[in-house]
């Protein structure tokens, strides 16, 4: 009796068509990983490192129709001054108050109330955002 073969030896006529295409797939999915890692870390350092001023709305209370405290705290560099902008809307969401805030204190974290005045009672308060002083 004889042995068939179905198919060829291995290792004798180099690689199949489906190893060189494995092989670059591997390649490819490796190199675009490498990108999106990169370009996630990008993005996250920007955020981060990219924002001098920054804040956080604690709380606030509405102390009439005309009036709005809220309690902010502010991080930032202690030598750079800082505005951030306050808006406030009434129940039916129009704004009803708008105001920029500067903290030129020599801290890198303050902690503030400030009073906000709108034309008619609010129901909300946004930070709209915060950046440094224009010089």
């Amino acid at each position: 009796m004889s042995a068939v073969r179905e198919g060829l030896p291995e290792g004798r006529y180099g690689r199949s068509a489906d190893e060189r295409a494995d092989r670059k797939l591997k390649i490819v999915g490796s190199v675009l990983g490498a990108l999106l890692l990169g370009v996630v870390g990008w993005i996250g350092w920007d955020y981060v490192a990219g924002r001098s001023v920054s804040a956080e709305v604690i709380k606030f209370q509405v102390e009439s129709d005309t009036e709005v405290k809220v309690h902010l705290e502010v991080r930032k560099e202690s030598s750079v001054t800082g505005v951030c902008t306050l808006s406030s809307q009434d129940k039916e969401h129009a704004e009803v108050g708008r105001a920029d805030f500067t903290f030129a204190q020599a801290e890198a974290r303050v902690d503030e109330v400030v009073s906000l005045r709108t034309t008619s009672r609010a129901t909300m308060i946004e930070l709209v955002g915060c950046q440094p002083a224009a010089r």
